[in-house]
């Protein structure tokens, strides 16, 4: 019988040269790994990292531990590229596994083709301003990112959170329970209050996707996994806060992001679970996203704190994968977690 561990470095070898989601794979150093890590809680559970610094991750180096096996590098942008839309692999640009002509989001690129073409059921990425959440939900997999602070991160503006790409949020529980210390499962109770906004009150949203995140919603509410009630969440616009934060100029933030903390407190004190679409847009071109910002609805979380995830919603006419963005308060990731899971069972 193949061992996981074989059947994931197989998988790579056959579909990472038209893929390109690996910089490297480590296929030696994996198999020196399996004797050892067969006798732990993991089992040998063949992951990768983001980039060729993402094996000197907190996030990895807990799953290292816990018997999890790093098996390759995943892409991240390239030298030249628009950060925010590409990935460069081994042997060229990273594709989205749906349609070869479209890219699979960013940064964590690679990572999000592998989990989605099924060469590894989990991958480590860092979300600063979606960069878990887009690949995620344009390669039509699960994306957390966790509450800033939450777990030990590199990034000294306090805007990247650890985060990790699963086949599902089933697998995803299984990095968050070896990388957080006290994990406790927190099964969620159904239906679930939310509110959905489809555009947070300031994005043009592509009405593809406005309309498979709007029928996801809906299936949940059927299903009565999701219990709609009256409200709505409306921010400001985060972009410019963002990136004065990045720069390295914070104070030019702080009014902003003053008063959307106090929007968001307003509406996570009456309602626990936000709704909204992962990206205004549908997974564009290798010439890039043009003046459309696929971060409009993610990054403004960076800003705040909260922890987000994606569930994989549908596809739009034109055979591209949109997600569903989960949003709750400050530290309450194991919940989300948690609702995730019944979302996701809902969903089907």
């Amino acid at each position: 019988m193949t061992s996981p561990l074989e059947a994931a470095l197989a998988r790579i070898d056959l579909l990472d040269p038209g893929l390109c989601a690996f910089t490297e794979v480590w296929h030696e150093e994996a198999r020196a790994r399996a004797e050892s890590a067969a006798r732990l809680p993991l089992a040998g559970l063949p992951f990768a990292v983001k980039g060729r610094t993402g094996i000197r991750s907190y996030a990895a180096r807990r799953l290292v531990a816990a018997g999890g096996i790093p098996v390759g590098a995943t892409s991240v942008p390239g030298p030249g590229t628009a950060w925010q839309t590409w990935g460069q692999g081994a042997r060229g640009r990273t594709v989205n596994p749906w349609r070869a002509d479209r890219t699979p989001g960013g940064s964590s690129a690679g990572a999000a083709v592998a989990v989605a073409a099924g060469m590894v059921e989990l991958a480590t990425g860092g979300d600063g301003a979606g960069s878990v959440r887009i690949p995620a939900a344009w390669c039509g997999v699960f994306g957390l990112k966790t509450t800033a602070g939450l777990l030990p991160s590199p990034d000294r503006t306090g805007l990247a959170s650890p985060g990790v790409i699963a086949s599902s949020a089933a697998r995803a529980e299984t990095f968050l329970r070896h990388v957080l210390d006290g994990y406790v499962p927190r099964p969620a109770r159904l239906p679930v209050p939310a509110v959905h906004s489809p555009d947070l009150g300031f994005a043009d949203v592509d009405p593809d996707v406005a309309e498979v995140t709007r029928n996801a919603v809906d299936r949940l509410v059927a299903a009565g996994a999701v219990r709609l009630v009256p409200g709505s969440c409306d921010l400001l616009d985060p972009a410019d806060a963002w990136a004065a934060v990045r720069a390295g100029r914070p104070a030019s933030a702080a009014r902003l992001r003053a008063a959307n903390d106090r929007a968001l407190d307003a509406f996570f004190a009456r309602t626990p679970l936000l709704l909204t679409p992962v990206t205004p847009n549908r997974p564009h071109g290798h010439d890039g996203p043009g003046d459309v910002y696929s971060t409009a609805l993610t990054w403004a979380f960076n800003l705040s704190g909260h922890p987000a995830a994606t569930l994989p919603a549908g596809f739009t006419p034109d055979g591209c994968p949109a997600g569903l963005q989960l949003v709750s308060a400050p530290g309450t990731d194991v919940g989300l977690l948690g609702i995730a899971r019944a979302l996701e069972a809902a969903l089907g």
